[in-house]
């Protein structure tokens, strides 16, 4: 079984992009608690992933490439709205961070996420992270077409 094993932070404003990144659509087929089916596009490419239920920082997670025009078709078919967002890779202590600039309702939304091997496993925080929120389910994305980020009291 493929597991995902993720830790997720907010974004200090003191970050700033060393690329011009990749822009991702992406939209949900289902959102129940037990599973997400999420169909993306980023860049020229089209992605279905079924994710399981969180399990702390773990879930089991399946993704495959599909043809761009049948992840446009999908992300018709997904709920509304679509989540948009620009993706960012940087290597920081030997380790890749996917750092996400959200549009649209959830502008002003900066998160940073990190893939690990094992849940307890080290790594070198860079200096623009701010706080964790990893087990925060607010900033899960199929959460965010929900409740998006610009709804919330500041």
């Amino acid at each position: 079984m493929a597991k995902e094993i993720e830790r997720k932070f907010l974004v200090q404003e003191s970050w700033q992009p060393r690329s011009a990144g990749v822009k991702i659509a992406q939209g949900y087929l289902s959102t129940v608690p037990e599973r997400t089916v999420r169909v993306r596009i980023k860049g020229e490419k089209g992605y279905l992933t079924i994710k399981g239920k969180n399990e702390g920082i773990s879930r089991a997670e399946f993704e495959y490439e599909i043809p761009l025009q049948d992840a446009e078709e999908l992300l018709q078919l997904a709920e509304q709205p679509v989540l948009r967002k620009r993706r960012y890779l940087e290597q920081h202590g030997g380790s890749l961070w996917e750092i996400d600039v959200f549009a649209g309702e959830n502008e002003g939304l900066i998160v940073a996420e990190i893939e690990l091997p094992e849940e307890q496993a080290a790594f070198t925080k860079p200096d623009w992270l701010g706080e964790e929120v990893s087990g925060d389910v607010r900033y899960y994305n199929a959460n965010l077409i929900k409740q998006p980020f610009s709804l919330w009291k500041k």
